[in-house]
């Protein structure tokens, strides 16, 4: 359980983006156009070596996790690695119990009588518990929750605690771009009442969730930027929500980013729709004077799995 509450607030951001089918749409005539790749170099601007960025999807089935030779070899390079999050901070977990809870209100609140009877038997179908223990929970955690039925798999794998295990091993420390209550609070900016219709649009359509989930990881497996962003924003359920859920964060990020580059080769990994756009990481950085290419990743290897034992011959 701890693994899936940690994992849930970090999947939001990829997985919680698309919930209704979005239709094509003519690209903006000041749009930005961002190679594919999901693993970028960045150096330049005085860089005594160069620094990367790799884009993640939080969580994917187990078939689907590829973790490339090219990208072990640079997070071996790596003196720094950052995350979204700290997420091997001791804390983390006493601090998202506290931040994942609503005050002064709970679920049954925030619909009608029909519709909590409806989450109410879904949840305890779906996660096997009783909707009691999820009654007083921030409606955008319990939805990530329930987003990870819409893996058409049972066992799943998550870049980021695979990286957290690498980390360890090769005794490394994870930072965080931001800290949890950062992240916690950029969710609290959407009203509850929004997050709950949302999470009941989203279980009444389970199946479309399921299928265009896999599209999203046929798209991120073929490192297609401009498909990932298009589907984050056209999404109706996130319709003017994209600068606090994106834009805003991405350009506290570079500060960050900029200090770590300068100290030593440092690995970013964060979320796949952090990467593509006017408003991105790639071209942020780039407008912040740096040279940013992207790298091409030799998948031969077979992926480091985050339920294997992380022996040396797996990920050094």
């Amino acid at each position: 359980m701890k693994n899936v509450l940690l994992i849930a607030c970090l999947f939001c951001l990829f997985a919680c983006s698309s919930s209704k089918k979005t239709t094509a749409v003519a690209p903006p005539k000041d749009e930005v156009v961002i190679e594919n790749a999901l693993l970028w170099q960045v150096s330049g601007k005085g860089l005594s070596s160069p620094s990367y960025v790799y884009g993640t999807v939080h969580i994917i089935c187990k078939e689907d996790f590829q973790f490339s030779g090219t990208l072990k070899e640079k997070f071996r390079e790596a003196k720094n690695i950052y995350l979204e999050l700290d997420m091997d901070d001791p804390n983390m977990m006493m601090k998202m119990a506290s931040l994942s809870m609503m005050k002064g209100q709970s679920m049954k609140d925030l619909m009608s009588p029909a519709d909590y009877t409806y989450l109410s038997a879904y949840v305890k179908d779906s996660l096997g518990m009783p909707m009691m223990l999820f009654n007083k929970m921030k409606p955008i955690t319990l939805m990530s929750l329930l987003y990870t039925k819409a893996l058409p798999c049972s066992a799943s794998e998550s870049y980021e605690q695979t990286m957290v295990a690498m980390a360890k091993q090769q005794k490394k420390d994870i930072k965080g771009l931001e800290k949890i209550e950062d992240q916690m609070a950029v969710f609290d900016k959407i009203p509850d009442s929004v997050e709950a219709k949302m999470i009941l649009d989203m279980i009444k359509n389970m199946p479309e969730q399921k299928a265009q989930f896999a599209q999203m990881v046929a798209a991120y497996k073929k490192e297609d930027l401009k498909s990932l962003s298009n589907a984050m924003s056209e999404s109706p359920e996130w319709k003017g929500f994209e600068d606090i859920m994106l834009t805003n964060r991405n350009k506290n990020w570079i500060p960050v980013m900029e200090t770590a580059m300068k100290e030593s080769t440092t690995l970013f990994a964060v979320g796949a729709g952090h990467l593509y756009g006017k408003e991105g990481v790639i071209n942020l950085l780039r407008q912040a004077g740096y040279t940013v290419t992207p790298v091409v990743q030799d998948f031969i290897q077979k992926a480091v799995v985050a339920n294997q034992a992380y022996s040396n011959t797996n990920i050094q």
